[in-house]
């Protein structure tokens, strides 16, 4: 049974953190009721009786009034001239009853939602909804990046005011975005049936202001290989001899257009047995260990290093640190605060099985200098292990992904504490009959931190060590026929790179992103591969040869820019989401104006790729679905 009166209401944006707030503020004793759906944890803290309760992520939306959900008679251009409105989620009503009754009964509310913009937006949905039914009630902001006891105290010891200017920006991208996609996806889909395009029910052509510029950069990299020109050249190349060991080098004139010109070359040496060493170069060099872990870095690397995509990856992070075992893994930062005591994360792992040694050996008997990178958002520090946990029970709890991810932000971590490797840089020179060749290799001479940290590790391919004037014997040499190769289709990693450089969506959403593209079926990823549909290719090409603005990348990076300023405090939203909706307004006009050539370019493909769907339902011209939010 819910206590009439509580002193304290802990607002937590996920279960498993409203949990973690219960168990440490109460050293464990607390009592869990069920409300629904919800949890709700009730414990005593300094003498008063507390409460938690987390949600689901947002309680609320923004959506248009009912009477612009008519798609065929409603003109998309109106949805530009109205103000959305905000509903409760269907899937949220369960928290929301659970939270009104809490707030009914608790004086004091502390918000403790994710430490970021979107975090913040859902604490002040929260306190909405709160103050429809206790208006006297006070709001105070828990801001904690990691789920554990030193984090979660520190936060309860140091609370702040909630900050409007960043649920601020929220919002507004929540309306722009709503708006401009709304418009567009209506306007595309259409155009599109009323030329013949047969779409299965329930399915659009969908635009967003995030998800298309995605689909533009993996397009303009699939078109750049399909017109792609390969072209012959040729090399020559030696195999060698030397201290009983075989190596390659090949003429250090470079390539040859002409197969002629190569040969002219080769007949001068193509007889001979021995060459001279001319020249030879053995440094040692330095690779630094990586630096600490952001989101993007985070996604990037899974993908290349564990085989797991993207929104994989993130989710599965939120779920090891909702259970307290990495820090918050939504991060812009790859720089360590001075706060964060690296030398206790580091000890937790003296005991791991693989790597306690070398923690001892290699980090806690020196002084820690940590590597640093260059972006520091102000708000999260990187993602680093809060706690050692076994290979079992990372397993046994998270599974197989979930232990390799783990393990992956474990490593990385202290790869960053680590001393670099040692890499030794190979380089001869070679005169054979006087015609000049090179060899280069290298070897590893130090494993530093690559000892803990094999993702990267580089390979040998090690030369013989010679000095001018040394024999070697010839093998063989030959002249080879190559071609340029195309570019390849954009791997997942390079493009999460793209969309950081052209500030398209957040360390949040990015993956979000590239996900809804997946799922409108504009392109598939194959072997860590993007590779654009029939269909996504045509769109992507048709809007950017009508309406090159609502593809580029970059403009998407401008308008960010203007809802950086909201976070700031520098801009009023409503001036920020006038002037966006301005600007897409008159590329709005721009698109109806060429809806011939875009339908042309589109309504074939769509038939084809939803061609399985023809024969099994007939589409019905009323819509009975509303524009998804999240694109």
């Amino acid at each position: 049974m819910i206590p009439q009166r509580i002193s304290t209401l802990i607002v937590a944006e996920k279960p498993g953190v409203a949990k973690a707030f219960a168990e440490f503020l109460s050293d464990n004793r607390y009592r869990e009721i069920k409300y629904g759906r919800a949890k709700i944890y009730v414990f005593r803290y300094k003498g008063e009786l507390w409460a938690s309760i987390g949600l689901r992520g947002h309680l609320m939306d923004f959506d248009f009034p009912e009477e612009y959900n008519s798609w065929q008679k409603v003109n998309p251009r109106q949805l530009f001239f109205i103000k959305p409105i905000r509903k409760t989620r269907r899937e949220a009503w369960g928290y929301v009853k659970a939270l009104k009754l809490l707030a009914s009964r608790a004086s004091r509310i502390i918000l403790a939602p994710d430490a970021d913009v979107e975090g913040e937006s859902i604490g002040f949905e929260a306190m909405t909804i709160i103050s429809q039914v206790n208006p006297n009630a006070t709001f105070e902001r828990a801001w904690f990046n990691a789920v554990t006891r030193h984090d979660i105290l520190q936060a309860i010891n140091n609370l702040r005011k909630p900050n409007p200017n960043l649920a601020n920006k929220a919002f507004a991208r929540m309306v722009a975005d709503l708006t401009i996609g709304a418009a567009f996806t209506r306007a595309l889909t259409l155009i599109a049936e009323k030329e013949g395009a047969k779409l299965p029910r329930g399915r659009f052509i969908s635009y967003g202001p995030c998800q298309t510029p995605v689909l533009y950069l993996v397009v303009k990299r699939a078109l750049e290989r399909e017109n792609f020109k390969s072209k012959k050249y040729y090399v020559i190349e030696a195999l060698l001899e030397a201290e009983g060991q075989q190596f390659k080098a090949t003429y250090a004139g470079g390539k040859f257009d002409k197969k002629e010109e190569a040969e002219k070359v080769y007949r001068k040496v193509k007889n001979a047995k021995h060459g001279t060493v001319s020249d030879s170069h053995y440094d040692s060099v330095e690779i630094n260990p990586p630096v600490p872990l952001n989101t993007v870095e985070l996604e990037k690397r899974a993908s290349n290093f564990l085989n797991i995509r993207s929104k994989q990856a993130l989710a599965i992070a939120e779920d090891l640190y909702q259970n307290g075992l990495i820090s918050y893994p939504r991060t812009d930062t790859n720089i360590y605060p001075p706060t964060i005591n690296l030398r206790q994360i580091a000890s937790q792992f003296l005991d791991h099985p693989e790597i306690g040694v070398y923690v001892r050996r290699e980090i806690l008997s020196r002084k820690i200098k940590p590597t640093r990178g260059k972006e520091d958002d102000g708000a999260h520090p990187p993602i680093y292990p809060t706690r050692y946990a076994s290979k079992s029970f990372v397993k046994t709890h998270f599974g197989e992904k979930g232990w390799k991810l783990y393990d992956f932000v474990v490593r990385h971590f202290l790869a960053t504490l680590s001393p670099p490797a040692v890499q030794e840089k190979q380089a001869l020179k070679i005169d054979i009959n006087e015609v000049p060749f090179e060899a280069t290799g290298s070897r590893l001479l130090d494993e530093g931190f690559y000892e803990v940290y094999p993702y990267s590790k580089p390979s040998d391919s090690p030369l013989p060590y010679l000095v001018k004037g040394d024999i070697v014997k010839v093998l063989e040499i030959s002249v080879v026929e190559k071609k340029t190769k195309p570019p390849p289709y954009l791997s997942e990693a390079e493009l999460l790179r793209l969309m950081k450089k052209y500030g398209i969506g957040t360390d949040a959403t990015m993956q979000d992103h590239i996900h809804t593209n997946l799922k409108r079926k504009y392109f598939i990823i194959k072997n860590k591969r993007c590779i654009p549909t029939e269909l996504g290719k045509n769109l992507a090409v048709i809007l950017h040869e009508t309406v090159p603005e609502i593809v580029l990348p970059e403009v998407r990076g401008k308008m960010e820019k203007k809802l950086v300023l909201i976070a700031r405090g520098e801009r009023e939203p409503g001036e920020v989401v006038g002037e966006i909706k301005e600007e897409f307004l008159e590329y709005y006009d721009r698109l109806l104006e060429n809806r011939d050539k875009i339908a042309e370019k589109i309504v074939k493909a769509i038939n084809n790729v939803y061609a399985k769907y023809h024969s099994k339902r007939k589409i019905s011209a009323k819509r009975k679905y509303r524009y998804v939010r999240k694109h």
